[in-house]
């Protein structure tokens, strides 16, 4: 989020009356449905102002009655009184707590039923993007927020009201005159603090804005840390990182400024009611004003008014704007989602502030192959052209739905990349610049290139789960962007370097991307990648698998094996086997070849090139496709590369 877009949603969102609004008829509709408790909450309080009534009363009857007309007897009595008023405080306050759970679980209850609805509504309808990462903070910290606030503030409200209608009373009926005392001061502070309250939430909304902006970079961050490192942008999403981090705490030091000011209202509302008595009590004994009543209206101001008026300011301060606030962002209205076709690149320029960042070179395709021709399927596949050609369906034509084949296979291509192009920034060179690719049916390509230059970004083009800038990205015919994930697990498989394993049985395991797999399925599969020693080993394929006893290489030969069962026609391995020895690579990697499909490999070691249909070298300049041999002459950098993984320079063929 720019600071732009920063200062915009500031805009919308300081002003705490709009809030109101929004929130206001939900909480009509959330408290008539509940008057009943709300009725037994108010009967339980005004036991409440009687106790405030009483123990007020009782010390000031006890001092004129009693111990200063001398009967002791008669002050004791009264003093009883006011003891066994505070006593019965103790189940009032119980009973208020039993009622409370009556309207602070529901809240809750429909608040986590709102963020889960919210969340899981664009995540279920499978569009690029459609995951919420503010869910997580929704669900667990500010749900949590929204409870634990409005129990503080129905609790202070409730005792404020009651509390100082019995105080009050009290005051009125030892002398009125106490009341012309105490209640300028006390309205002066409660009246400098209601002015605090819509800056206070601006505030406290700032700062949950700024929170959950730097959680959502950590996140984007995290998820996008090999393509930032490919580009070179990491510092750059340091430095956002920490312009965020400070934003954080630019909000919270305005959050205490306001809290400051709270503070003396407080000290106004709760220091000068009591000096004006004791300043006033000449003029007050000159009105006929008893000791006994000065020492009730102290006990009075002391015992319950200003505790109730200190719990009601604190409480509407902080938990009544968090309340407001949090309530808000979990029901107030969405923002709208970025676009499709620009998601991508707006989540990296959040993530790294990628603009005005010079990424490494991009890849084009290789000019010398603008006008190869495309072999037939099955003789080799296609080649990486500037432009398609008539063998392979235009955008506009149609594609047949999952259930059914295309009508004529010969001109589907398994994978398609047409002008394809991928940045991560508005003004960063792209990772990729007009690529285009054509993968044949039955095809075996393996991709190769120096460590961050976009072999693992280009895997995740074709499965789906990243989104081109520009361009489009074609699977068995379909375009993949967009696609719900159950349509892209029936097209393809993507197996990344760190193998997934989970526990359950190991035939739990095998068939989890095909539930209706046979016995003789998963011996087949077992028999071709070579699994049997660890399947006899953990004691059969029954046998529960704990995936930490596992080592990295057994556990990619199970996420390979589970690829083989699997009915999808395209598997993508990113470094799906650089935890295997040579020899176990080279099997697994033949038996997924014989598969029927087509197998693209982001290669960890010379061989898988060697043993590929083509190899396509990816330089950061250029795309170089063809076989072995033909990119080895045509590819410096294939050349360096197969020197390197030989242990010396390559020969020119």
């Amino acid at each position: 989020m720019t600071r732009r877009a920063a200062s915009a949603d500031t805009r919308e969102t300081d002003d705490g009356s709009g809030a109101v609004r929004r929130l206001a008829p939900h909480a009509r509709r959330f408290l008539a449905r509940r008057s009943g408790v709300l009725v037994r909450l108010a009967l339980w309080s005004l036991a409440e102002t009687g106790q405030a009534f009483l123990v007020g009363h009782g010390v000031a009857r006890a001092v004129d009655q009693g111990f200063l007309a001398g009967d002791t007897r008669q002050g004791l009595l009264w003093l009883t009184v006011a003891l066994v008023a505070v006593l019965l405080g103790a189940p009032v306050i119980r009973g208020v707590f039993a009622e409370l759970a009556g309207l602070t679980e529901p809240l809750r209850d429909g608040l986590v039923r709102h963020a889960v609805d919210r969340s899981l509504g664009p995540a279920a309808a499978g569009g690029p993007g459609g995951t919420d990462r503010a869910a997580v903070s929704r669900l667990t910290n500010q749900v949590e927020i929204a409870r634990d606030s409005f129990a503080g503030l129905v609790l202070t409200l409730r005792s404020f009201v009651f509390t100082a209608a019995g105080a009050l009373l009290g005051l009125l009926s030892l002398h009125p005159s106490l009341l012309v005392v105490v209640l300028p001061p006390l309205s002066l502070g409660l009246g400098l603090f209601l002015v605090t309250l819509r800056p206070m939430a601006a505030a406290q909304r700032r700062a949950l804005a700024a929170d959950e902006a730097l959680g959502d970079h950590a996140a984007r961050s995290r998820a996008a840390l090999r393509d930032l490192t490919a580009c070179g942008t990491g510092p750059a999403a340091a430095r956002r990182g920490a312009e965020l981090i400070e934003d954080a705490a630019a909000a919270a030091r305005v959050l205490a400024g306001w809290a400051a000011v709270r503070t003396a209202a407080l000290g106004v509302a709760g220091h000068l009611p009591v000096l004006a008595l004791l300043l006033a009590v000449p003029w007050l004994r000159g009105r006929g004003v008893t000791a006994g009543a000065l020492l009730g209206a102290f006990t009075y101001l002391v015992q319950s008014l200003l505790p109730a008026l200190h719990t009601l300011m604190t409480a509407l301060g902080a938990a009544g704007s968090r309340l407001l606030v949090v309530l808000d962002r979990i029901i107030g209205p969405e923002r709208p989602e970025p676009r499709p076709e620009r998601t991508r690149a707006a989540e990296a320029e959040r993530a790294g502030g990628l603009g005005g960042v010079r990424a490494p070179a991009a890849t084009r395709t290789e000019p010398a192959l603008a006008a190869a021709p495309r072999p037939a399927p099955g003789a080799g596949g296609g080649a990486v052209t500037a432009r398609a050609t008539d063998a392979i369906p235009g955008p506009g034509d149609d594609a047949p739905d999952l259930g059914g084949r295309p009508a004529d296979r010969a001109r589907t291509a398994a994978v398609e990349l047409r002008s394809v192009t991928l940045s991560y920034g508005v003004r960063a060179e792209p990772v990729l610049d007009s690529l285009d690719l054509c993968v044949a049916p039955g095809e075996h390509l393996t991709v190769v290139g120096p460590s961050g230059i976009g072999k693992s970004t280009l895997t995740r083009l074709v499965a789906g789960t990243l989104a081109p800038s520009g361009g489009e990205v074609r699977v068995d015919g379909r375009e993949v962007t967009g696609r719900p994930p159950a349509e892209l697990a029936a097209l393809r498989v993507l197996v990344p370097q760190e193998a997934y394993v989970f526990s359950g049985t190991l035939s739990d395991n095998l068939t989890y991307l095909r539930p209706g797999a046979s016995r003789a399925d998963l011996d087949a599969a077992v028999d071709a990648l070579g699994l049997w020693p660890l399947v006899e080993r953990l004691g059969g394929l029954d046998a529960p698998v704990r995936p930490a006893e596992l080592s990295h290489g057994e556990r990619q030969l199970v996420a390979l094996t589970r690829a083989w069962v699997s009915p999808a026609p395209l598997l993508l391995l990113d470094e799906a086997t650089c935890h295997l020895d040579p020899a176990a690579e080279a099997r697994a990697e033949e038996a997924l070849a014989r598969r029927p499909g087509t197998l693209l490999v982001v290669a960890h070691r010379l061989s898988s090139a060697v043993r590929a249909d083509r190899v396509l070298v990816l330089d950061g300049t250029d795309a170089v496709c063809g076989t072995h041999d033909e990119v080895l002459d045509r590819s410096p950098l294939y050349r360096d590369l197969t020197g390197h993984w030989q242990g010396g320079p390559a020969r020119r063929r």
